[in-house]
């Protein structure tokens, strides 16, 4: 898995899942689940990887130079 992911938009992936998943530990409401939809974003933070950039061919990380 190439990473398809960069700095900025990582920090904007783990901060709005954060954010959804306290949404789900302090919300009791039938709306609840809504919140782990968090572990998502987090994940492709952590891993650099969004399969769906990979689908659309984007990428926000900047390319890598190959060395001869």
């Amino acid at each position: 898995m190439t990473p398809n992911v960069g700095t900025a938009d990582r920090v904007i992936r783990l901060v709005v899942g954060i954010a959804l998943l306290a949404f789900a530990a302090f919300d009791h409401g039938e709306w609840r689940w809504v919140g782990l939809i968090g572990i998502v974003p987090i994940a492709t933070a952590l891993f650099r990887f969004c399969p769906v950039y990979t689908l659309l061919g984007m990428r926000t990380c900047p390319m890598q130079s190959k060395a001869p």
